[in-house]
């Protein structure tokens, strides 16, 4: 270690009495020198928050979106940044050193020129992530945190609630034969809420990730009721934001295993089940009931109650509407070969 010149308060005959940073710099002449000194903080982190109001449409499950976007900075530091121009790099920054840190946070002394002191963020795809810097300058005192507005408020987004039943049922790693059937029984619904980050929803930026907040209006108060809270990952513009709510009250669901016969010899399994839906709402829902066929990769629908879309190479989904105050009942058969 280089032994520091007396004049710092720091220093008193060479001894150091506080952790001190001292640079001995060889000049080409001598005199005043300008240097730019980089260098990498902790203690410094941030992530978003959201806040989204939703309004319903002309039926309960269509609606519109109002989202307002916050950043939160956090300085743990031990030093204040007084005026600084600030930086924040969304994307999954990769860290050697410390692999649980998701976001880069960038930081300079603003001098060079003066900025509009009412700008925001100002956004733009940089290398591999997306760059956000604030158009004036800010303070960051030590053990603080801050809030800014990250983009204006999107009034009027297009958006959907989704109810589905899902069987939840784990991949087991091989062929599951046990005439045992898992995953049957009552099972909650639940519900969640969709829109697309696009131009022409009146959206179209990109999000990074955060806490997103849903509240919906009484209309009888004229207040605004908290509904729901999820996180959501970084998410480009045209792509849909889906939001877990949580599970419905007055919306159940029922899975039974009806029938099961199996050939070890012939090697197939069949399987019938039956899904109940029970709506106890005042009103017709339409539920997304999601079935993931687990017994083995290779499987056959032999017969089906209704239509159902093929999600993914293991997954099945009935749409089914579901009216006020009834029950509707989906079947199908299934054949396991191998």
């Amino acid at each position: 270690m280089t032994t520091p010149r007396c004049g710092s308060p720091n220093c008193r005959a060479g001894l150091i009495t506080r952790p001190t940073l001292v640079w001995d710099i060889n000049a080409g002449k001598a005199g005043a020198q300008r240097a730019r000194v980089t260098y990498q903080t902790g203690g410094v982190t941030w992530w978003s928050d959201y806040n989204l109001i939703f309004n319903a449409g002309k039926d309960a499950n269509n609606g519109f979106v109002d989202l307002s976007a916050w950043v939160s900075i956090i300085n743990q530091s031990g030093a204040t940044f007084q005026d600084a121009k600030l930086k924040l790099i969304a994307g999954d920054v990769h860290r050697a050193p410390n692999p649980q840190v998701a976001r880069e946070i960038v930081m300079m002394t603003a001098r060079a020129k003066t900025e509009d002191s009412d700008a925001g963020f100002a956004e733009k795809a940089f290398d591999e992530f997306h760059l956000y810097t604030l158009g004036r300058k800010t303070t960051l005192p030590n053990n603080s945190t801050k809030q800014i507005e990250l983009f204006d408020q999107a009034k009027q987004v297009p958006a959907r609630r989704l109810l589905v039943l899902s069987n939840a049922v784990g991949y087991f790693g091989g062929r599951y034969e046990d005439r045992n059937f898992p995953g049957g029984g009552e099972r909650k619904v639940d519900a969640y809420l969709e829109f697309r980050n696009d131009k022409a929803s009146g959206l179209g930026v990109p999000l990074p990730a955060g806490r997103i907040r849903v509240s919906r209006l009484d209309a009888a108060d004229s207040s605004l009721e908290f509904i729901g809270e999820d996180v959501i990952d970084h998410t480009p513009r045209d792509e849909k934001v889906r939001i877990q709510l949580g599970s419905a009250f007055d919306v159940v669901g029922e899975r039974k295993q009806v029938d099961f016969t199996t050939d070890s010899r012939a090697r197939w399994i069949e399987e019938e089940i039956e899904v109940e839906v029970r709506n106890h709402k005042d009103e017709d829902v339409e539920v997304q009931v999601r079935e993931f066929l687990f017994r083995w990769t290779n499987w056959r629908i032999l017969s089906s109650s209704q239509p159902y879309e093929k999600e993914d190479a293991s997954t099945i989904l009935f749409p089914v509407k579901v009216p006020k105050n009834s029950n509707r009942t989906v079947k199908y058969r299934v054949r396991y070969s191998w």
